[in-house]
């Protein structure tokens, strides 16, 4: 969607190819890079990486919601990423997404240099669709059945592509009514988040009728289970498998792709982007 421009506090985004939103995770026990970004000079180090790989956003968690994780206080959470959105902010010329579901980081955040609000939650915790509307930042949300320690025990749907687009259209129309602009609102179908492998694949395959509500989507399946089980492979030789979705994902015209390997997505995308814009 070329003509929507997201404002994102002093940056904006611009959708003519898909952007590419890089992983920065300040948690000890992410999924697949927990613990190696918990000391603030290899999270800088790696910041810079993405940024000169490719990567337009860089989005910092510091809470993980991997299946079975466990939650964090919002002053641990403060504590871990605070610090590196102020340092980010001050060195580097990219849009610092914060992924937190916490109405007091939310605001932290903001007031620290971050530009867009990643809630896996869709800012459903109490007062965090009015602290994101405060802060005035543009809001990813994102659909999960359930919560991260038990949603994927056993999800079930009538009809998972109909029932995450009623949910994401239900959230979008509240942010709306809250006062937030319906140009800063982001969707985010929510891949491996109370879903199973057939759950996935048929939101990959459906994207176009999120895409038909009329909002940007973001695709985030990098190193995902889906790509386990449908590979064999362990969490760390995902990457063929995560540059097939995020090749998929850009002829399907998501607005933006999140993934952990910057450089290589950023290779695949623009020739999935010349192929599929090739008219000859």
């Amino acid at each position: 969607m070329p003509d929507i421009i997201l404002q994102c506090a002093d940056k904006q985004l611009t959708f003519e190819t898909p952007v590419i939103m890089g992983i920065l995770n300040v948690t000890p026990d992410s999924f697949s890079d927990g613990g190696r970004y918990t000391h603030l000079d290899n999270a800088l180090r790696q910041a810079e990486q993405m940024a000169a790989d490719g990567a337009e956003i860089i989005d910092i968690g510091g809470e993980s919601t991997r299946p079975g994780a466990q939650p964090v206080t919002e002053q641990k959470e403060l504590d871990r990423v605070i610090p590196v959105i102020e340092k980010l902010h001050q060195k580097l010329d990219v849009v610092i997404s914060i992924d937190t579901s916490k109405p007091g980081v939310m605001i932290e955040a903001a007031r620290s240099g971050a530009g867009l609000i990643n809630d896996v939650m869709a800012l459903r915790a109490d007062g965090a669709l009015q602290a994101a509307q405060q802060t005035g930042l543009p809001v990813c949300l994102m659909h999960m059945q359930g919560e991260p320690r038990t949603m994927q025990t056993n999800p079930q749907y009538t009809n998972v592509v109909a029932e995450v687009k009623t949910f994401l259209k239900q959230r979008a129309e509240q942010c709306i009514a809250q006062g937030i602009n319906k140009e800063q609102i982001i969707l985010d179908p929510g891949f491996g988040f109370g879903k199973t492998l057939a759950h996935n694949i048929s939101l990959f395959k459906h994207l176009d009728s999120l895409q038909a509500l009329g909002y940007p989507v973001l695709v985030g399946a990098s190193h995902k289970s889906m790509l386990g089980q449908i590979t064999g492979k362990a969490v760390e030789d995902r990457l063929a498998g995560s540059l097939a979705l995020a090749t998929l994902a850009t002829i399907k015209k998501a607005a933006i792709i999140r993934v952990h390997d910057v450089a290589e997505t950023v290779d695949v995308v623009k020739v999935a982007q010349a192929l599929s814009n090739y008219n000859n």
